[in-house]
């Protein structure tokens, strides 16, 4: 099989790729840094798996993932994040992702779901499975976080766990005046006032823990 790693860490790109030569099913691995990048190596290459990060540089992975969709829908797309599952798994499941695991995770569990997808098509983790399970059953966590984007909800995120704007805008490549606009529009979705009603709406709808 052939896969295509996207993430803006180079030597995680070299590490998870030498992880993933380890397991015969796997022939080659290409690389990505970001969305424009591999969105180009999907349409001149023919992937098996791509495996895509949610924190990269200008358009988060969510949005690359619409985008992947929309150009090689037959392909999966394995999410390996930072972030927790109860964050954005189900988000990125319903955005077409085929699976979802924290980068904590070990290489084992991240080959397993590699064969599985491979073999079904599909791979879903007994936390992703819970989460889910609760949104079917009318449990999820609902609220006005629900209308934000990908970008804003990752921002969010990030404002939540006590982070300046300056060092979110150094962490996903952005301006610190665009997260600044980011950081309003969420403010004016969400019907709060400052930063301190970001962390408690966040911790109330267990967003962060």
């Amino acid at each position: 099989m052939k896969v295509l790693v996207v993430d803006d860490h180079p030597i995680f790109r070299e590490g998870l790729k030498q992880i993933l030569l380890t397991d015969d099913c796997i022939r080659s691995v290409d690389e990505a840094e970001d969305g424009p990048q591999a969105i180009q190596l999907s349409r001149k290459g023919k992937y098996d798996l791509i495996i895509l990060d949610i924190s990269l540089p200008g358009r988060s992975g969510l949005e690359v993932l619409e985008d992947l969709k929309k150009e090689k829908p037959e392909v999966p797309v394995l999410i390996l994040s930072m972030y927790s599952e109860d964050e954005f798994a189900v988000q990125a499941i319903r955005g077409g992702a085929s699976g979802y695991l924290n980068k904590n995770g070990a290489a084992r569990e991240l080959l397993a779901a590699i064969r599985q997808i491979f073999a079904e098509g599909l791979y879903i983790s007994p936390a992703v499975a819970e989460q889910l399970t609760a949104e079917v059953r009318g449990r999820g966590n609902k609220g006005l976080h629900e209308s934000l984007s990908p970008r804003e909800r990752q921002i969010m995120i990030l404002i939540a766990r006590g982070k300046t704007l300056t060092e979110i805008a150094d962490q996903l490549s952005l301006s610190v005046s665009a997260v600044s606009t980011y950081r309003t529009r969420i403010l004016k979705k969400l019907n709060l006032k400052r930063n301190t009603d970001i962390i408690l709406y966040a911790i109330r709808h267990k967003l962060v823990e």
